[in-house]
C-alpha cells in the first residue's frame, strides 16, 4: 500500500493545479489519469478545435473578401490540419508528466476505484490518502437508444484522418455547432439534429436566432424538436431514426457523432463505498468544494456539482481553492467572478452574465439594448453579415448586469464586458473610455 498526503484523480487543468500547488508546499502527492495526462481541454477539446479553427478562419475571410481584394479562395487541406494539430496535442503529456516528477509527484495510468473513505484501487495499486481529490472531468453522454454505440464522439472528430463527406451531429450544443461549422467550411454536408425548441439553450436566444441563420445559411441543416431513437449502419454510412410529433424521419450520413452533452465523468468511481454523495451534476460539494458527506475528499472542474461553468478557466480557479483548503484546512470560499463563454462558431457568439430572462427573474429593474448592426464599420469592413448585441443594464446603478455578442472576435470583446461586470464599471465610465481605433473594442461605447 502507498499513502499520500494527497491524491488526485484527474490530470486536467484543476488536477494539474492542485497536484502542483500542494508539492510546492511539501505534501506528498500522487496523481492518476487512465487517458494521457493534459485533460480533455488540452487534448480532446479546446485547444486543438482552436488550431483547427484556425484554417477555416482563413478561408471564411477570404469568402468574405472575394472581389474586395481578394481573388482566389483557398482550400482546406484536412491531411495538413491535422497534422498541425497533432504538433500541440502529443507535446502535452510528455510535458505535464516531466513537471510531475521534477515536483516529486508520483505519477499513475490507471483508473481509480473507492475502497472505503480514503483508500482507492489505481491499477494494482492500493493507495492510501489523507486527502483524496476527484478531477475527473466530463465525458460524453452514453447514447441508451438502439445503436446508439455507432455514433463517434468529439474525440474521433479531432482525430479524423479524413473528413467525411457527410456528417450528422446529435445535440444542439456548442461542440455540434462549432464542428458543423468546421466541416462545412472543409467541403462537408452536414445535419444537427437537436431535440429540444431552439439549440444552445444556455445562450440569449435573439442572439442564437442570429448564429442559427449564419450556420443555415452556410449550408447546414439544423433540424429541431427531434429526438434521435436509432442509428444503424448500413452499405457503409449510417442511418439515424428521429422521431418529431410521433412521426419517424431518417438521415444519412457517412459518420454520425455523439455531441448530446457531457456529463461528469464519476460514475465508475464506486463512490458509494466511500460514503460520497453525488447527482448526475457531480459530486455534492460546499463552499470550500470539499464533499459535503465525506470530509477527506475535495472535487473540482466537471466533476463538481459547483456553481462553476463547466470551463476550462473556471476548473484552475476551482482547483486553487481546492489546494488552499488542503494546504491551510478550510479558509478559502470558492467565488466565481462573471464567467465569458463563448461558441467558436465564425462568427463566434459569446455571453457573460445574466440572460434577460434571468435578470427578471431576480427582481431587477433593468434596460435592455438588443440591435443588429451589420451596418457598422467594423462589419462593413470585414463584410460580414451577422454582428448584433444585446445588453443588460440595471437602471438602479447603471451597471452592466449581461452582455451578449454575435460577430467578428466577439471571444476578445465579451473579455471586457466581464472585467466591466466584476468591477461594477457604470456605463459613464465605459463611455468616457477611449479605445483603440478602429477595434472591435472601440465597438463597446455604442453597444451600452
Amino acid at each position: 500500500m502507498k499513502k499520500y498526503d494527497v491524491f488526485i484523480i484527474g490530470s486536467g487543468m484543476a488536477g494539474m493545479t492542485i497536484a502542483n500547488k500542494c508539492a510546492s508546499k511539501g505534501l506528498s502527492v500522487g496523481i492518476t489519469d487512465e487517458l494521457p495526462y493534459g485533460g480533455t481541454c488540452a487534448l480532446r477539446g479546446c485547444d486543438p478545435k482552436k488550431v483547427i479553427i484556425g484554417a477555416t478562419e482563413v478561408r471564411d475571410f477570404a469568402q468574405r473578401l472575394k472581389g474586395k481584394g481578394i481573388d482566389t479562395i483557398p482550400n482546406i487541406n484536412w491531411k495538413d490540419i491535422m497534422a498541425f494539430k497533432q504538433t500541440f496535442v502529443d507535446e502535452m503529456p510528455r510535458k505535464i508528466e516531466k513537471g510531475y516528477k521534477k515536483n516529486g509527484i508520483d505519477t499513475f495510468h490507471s483508473s481509480a476505484t473507492f475502497r472505503n473513505e480514503n483508500t482507492l484501487s489505481v491499477g494494482n495499486e492500493t493507495i492510501q490518502a489523507d486527502k483524496v481529490v476527484i478531477a475527473s472531468g466530463s465525458k460524453p453522454k452514453v447514447l441508451d437508444f438502439e445503436g446508439g454505440q455507432l455514433a463517434k464522439t468529439s474525440t474521433d472528430f479531432l482525430n479524423l484522418k479524413e473528413l467525411p463527406q457527410s456528417l450528422l451531429f446529435i445535440g444542439g450544443g456548442y461542440i455540434a455547432f462549432e464542428f458543423a461549422h468546421i466541416a462545412a467550411r472543409s467541403g462537408a454536408e452536414v445535419t444537427i439534429v437537436h431535440r429540444g425548441k431552439r439549440p444552445l439553450e444556455n445562450f440569449d436566444k435573439d442572439i442564437v436566432k442570429h448564429l442559427v441563420d449564419v450556420t443555415r445559411n452556410l449550408g447546414i441543416k439544423i433540424v429541431l424538436e427531434t429526438e434521435v431513437s436509432k442509428i444503424e449502419s448500413k452499405d457503409g454510412h449510417y442511418i439515424t431514426t428521429g422521431i418529431s410529433n410521433g412521426n419517424e424521419t431518417t438521415y444519412k450520413a457517412a459518420a454520425v457523432f455523439n455531441s448530446a452533452g457531457r456529463p461528469p465523468a464519476i460514475f465508475d468511481l464506486e463512490l458509494e463505498k466511500a460514503g460520497i454523495s453525488f447527482s448526475k451534476k457531480g459530486i455534492e460539494v460546499n463552499e470550500y468544494l470539499q464533499s459535503t458527506t465525506n470530509a477527506n475528499i475535495y472535487a473540482a472542474g466537471d466533476a463538481a456539482d459547483s456553481r462553476g461553468l463547466p470551463l476550462t478557466p473556471v476548473a484552475v480557479l476551482e482547483g486553487h481553492v481546492v489546494a488552499s483548503n488542503i494546504i491551510k484546512g478550510n479558509k478559502k470560499k470558492v467565488s466565481y467572478p462573471p464567467m465569458p463563454s463563448v461558441v467558436f462558431t465564425l462568427p463566434t457568439m459569446a455571453t457573460v452574465g445574466l440572460l434577460e430572462d434571468e435578470a427578471k427573474e431576480k427582481g431587477y429593474d433593468i434596460n435592455v439594448n438588443f440591435e443588429k448592426v451589420d451596418n457598422w464599420f467594423n462589419a462593413r469592413r470585414l463584410n460580414v453579415d451577422e454582428y448584433a448585441y444585446k445588453t443588460i443594464i440595471d437602471k438602479n446603478n447603471n451597471t452592466i448586469l449581461g452582455a451578449h455578442l454575435i460577430g467578428p472576435h466577439c471571444e476578445e470583446t465579451i473579455n471586457l464586458f466581464a472585467m466591466a461586470i466584476k468591477t461594477k464599471m457604470t456605463i459613464s465610465d465605459l463611455r468616457t473610455m477611449i479605445f483603440s481605433y478602429p477595434t472591435m473594442a472601440s465597438d463597446l461605447t455604442y453597444i451600452l
